[in-house]
């Protein structure tokens, strides 16, 4: 990506993620925040097109993304019963978590990571959009590939004893196998019942044609943005790979599993198709 601006994936994550707010009944994930926090001319242009819905793009990719929020928010949720303290939001975006969760209220830190120029429009957003910052949110930027994880946010306070949740959401197909495991290494190092929500790419050779053609589109967009798809992986060869690293409880699901799980019987037909993209829960 361009070092000095922007994601401009993240932007396309946010809209979508605020689509789905204006266009979905009843909605999978609710965010409150979506539309102010993608700015008044995003949301106008957003409330425009939703007139007419046609134009809003896949509504798989949409639902993929909608899904994939709140499952990392369910498996947060379920951590925190448990007694995680911290929760990392790796490659952050534009994501409202931080500005909307009653878990603040327990007394749960988070810690926002993203590339400089990203958090630094982030933090634009915020303030344009007038959402106040909780006490107990604090911005680390990092460059994935050429900064140390485990420095920055020690630096920023981050306790390496306490228990935590990191997501990792549409980060991994963007980056290179050595900065996948070397923060995936960080994760595993932390105490038992910590653990990480991520998503990936499934192989190209893997898919059927119909999903490989939505896949290349995808592939085309994204790396016209600056932003190319690196890394991608089979599951059983993915889940091989996290125990070696020091995983011992791990769940991936599927676009069949996660229509069962969060996107049955709905009216609108709103469903995830193909099985382009995998989410992955793994626990220390």
């Amino acid at each position: 990506m361009n070092e000095a601006a922007p994601s401009r994936t993240a932007l396309r994550v946010a809209v979508r993620r605020a689509a789905h707010q204006i266009l979905d009944h009843p909605v999978v994930f609710e965010d409150a925040l979506a539309l102010s926090m993608i700015g008044a001319e995003e949301a106008s242009k957003l409330k425009s097109l939703a007139l007419r819905p046609e134009t809003m793009g896949s509504p798989g990719l949409r639902a993929f993304l909608a899904v994939r929020s709140r499952f990392a928010e369910d498996e947060l949720t379920k951590a925190v019963d448990q007694g995680v303290t911290q929760y990392v939001v790796l490659g952050a975006g534009l994501d409202t978590f931080a500005y909307r969760s009653p878990l603040l209220h327990t007394g749960l830190k988070v810690f926002e990571v993203d590339h400089p120029a990203t958090q630094q429009w982030k933090r634009d957003q915020l303030r344009a959009s007038g959402i106040a910052v909780p006490s107990g949110v604090v911005f680390v930027p990092v460059n994935f590939e050429s900064q140390d994880l485990k420095q920055a946010l020690e630096q920023a306070g981050f306790q390496m004893d306490e228990r935590t949740c990191f997501s990792w959401l549409g980060v991994a197909p963007y980056l290179t196998g050595r900065a996948f495991d070397e923060t995936l290494s960080f994760i595993a190092a932390m105490p038992e019942g910590s653990g990480v929500v991520f998503d990936y790419a499934v192989s190209r050779s893997s898919l059927n044609a119909a999903e490989q053609r939505a896949f290349d589109l995808l592939a085309d967009r994204v790396a016209a943005e600056g932003e190319p798809f690196q890394l991608f992986f089979e599951p059983e060869e993915l889940a091989q790979r996290l125990r070696r690293i020091g995983f011992r409880h791990i769940e991936d699901l599927g676009g069949a599993q996660l229509n069962a799980r969060y996107l049955p019987g709905r009216q609108d037909g709103l469903q995830i198709r193909g099985n382009l993209g995998h989410l992955v829960s793994a626990r220390v």
